[in-house]
């Protein structure tokens, strides 16, 4: 259900999009005040602007109505899938523990914060 409506707002947007592109401005009209041949078009004189208008607005409105739909469909599955609804799923969830090859490190024997490096001997400064 999720990919068809996916895919219908998909080509309601192209069409949208194809619709807008192709009508002309109000600017347009002054053109055609001056006898440019309005009235030979397929729709009539204003039929096509009417027809365009109308039919843009459809699909604005069914793109609407699948952008809606879509987010209410996001939301609802975000809300079951939480991990706070569920302590199994959350302990199923946990990262499982990894034998390392590595040897382990021993833990420092003072409870400080600055760690301990030792100096070299030929580095360290020679006391007089």
């Amino acid at each position: 259900m999720h990919t068809i409506l996916v895919v219908v707002h998909l080509f309601l947007s192209i069409g949208l999009i194809g619709l807008i592109l192709i009508q002309h401005g109000k600017g347009a009209d002054a053109g055609a005040a001056f006898g440019s041949g309005a009235s030979s078009t397929v729709f009539g004189a204003r039929g096509s602007a009417n027809f365009l208008s109308r039919t843009t607005g459809v699909l604005a409105l069914l793109f609407f109505v699948t952008s809606l739909t879509l987010a209410w469909m996001a939301m609802e599955t975000a809300r079951d899938s939480g991990l706070m609804l569920d302590p199994q799923a959350m302990e199923s969830q946990a990262a499982p523990v990894v034998e390392s090859d590595l040897p382990a490190v021993p833990e420092a024997a003072s409870d400080s914060a600055v760690p301990v490096v030792p100096v070299p001997a030929e580095t360290a400064p020679k006391a007089e």
